[in-house]
């Protein structure tokens, strides 16, 4: 009883009853920060998982969208090379069958597109990437002799001229020579750029020549109406001598001569005729 009575005993006593409750006391408030240290981590850990699939589901979809749209971009592209190529085929089908000749030349006078017409008018197996001046070096215009047809297209190129007709005697490379009409045509962008010059050539060869043949038959026409004049008049002449001689000798020279002459008009006549038929037998 004495050493409980005694206040040092009762000091110590209560010191460790202190210490005691303090360590328990700490002890409950590690438990409880490593309890809430184990939630925040456990919760940071499913926050973690979700906020990066929700990025990779972002991405994703990104990516899914960019390939759509890639996608369709090559799918309009396709369609729009499909549309060139086919407007480029009817262009080319309808050059191709044109009986007239097409030739395409840039403004620094290169040929860069010609039909078949124009290749097999010109006499040229592939005039493309040729000047004006190797093509039409064979070729001078009807009336003016003071410029080439190489010249007057190269004219037109340099003044941009909208339309400008022309008529030229073209030699070929094989010495065949071509009567040839043109039509020389400026071509412009839609901005209003001149991006060369387009050349129509009509082959107007067989029409000269059916020309030419009608001026010679008109020639040969009026010869022989001057020939026929000429030989009526004559047996005219020797007619009325005939009716008023009375010489039997002379009478007989003038029928002589009358016979001659009617023989001579008659080789004239069907030399003429011959002529005919044969231009109408070459015309067929």
């Amino acid at each position: 009883m004495s050493a409980f009575a005694n206040p040092l005993v009762i000091r110590m006593a209560l010191a460790a009853f202190a210490a005691g409750f303090a360590f328990l006391m700490g002890l409950m408030i590690i438990r409880r920060m490593r309890r809430s240290l184990t939630e925040e981590a456990s919760a940071s850990n499913e926050v973690r998982p979700s906020s990066g699939g929700f990025a990779l589901q972002t991405y994703n979809a990104v990516i899914q969208q960019l390939k759509q749209q890639k996608h369709e971009l090559q799918s309009l592209q396709q369609a729009e090379r499909r549309r060139a190529k086919t407007s480029e085929n009817i262009s080319a089908a309808v050059l191709s069958n044109l009986t007239c000749g097409v030739l395409f030349v840039t403004p620094n006078g290169l040929v860069r597109q010609v039909n078949p017409a124009a290749r097999q008018i010109l006499g040229f197996a592939s005039p493309v990437g040729m000047s004006l001046a190797e093509i039409f070096r064979g070729a001078s215009l009807v009336g003016d002799s003071s410029s080439s047809l190489a010249e007057a297209v190269a004219g037109a190129l340099r003044d941009k001229s909208l339309c400008r007709w022309l008529n030229a005697r073209h030699l070929t490379p094989a010495g065949e020579e071509r009567h040839l009409d043109l039509t020389v045509t400026a071509v412009k962008a839609a901005n209003g750029d001149f991006l060369g010059s387009t050349c129509l050539i009509n082959d107007q060869t067989e029409l000269a020549k059916i020309r030419r043949q009608q001026e010679l038959r008109g020639e040969m026409s009026a010869e022989m109406a001057l020939a026929l004049r000429n030989s009526l008049t004559t047996i005219s002449g020797y007619a009325q001598q005939l009716a008023a001689s009375r010489d039997a000798d002379l009478a007989r020279q003038l029928a002589a001569d009358i016979a001659a002459e009617a023989a001579h008009l008659d080789r004239t006549i069907g030399g003429f005729l011959v002529g005919a038929s044969a231009a109408r037998a070459a015309r067929v």
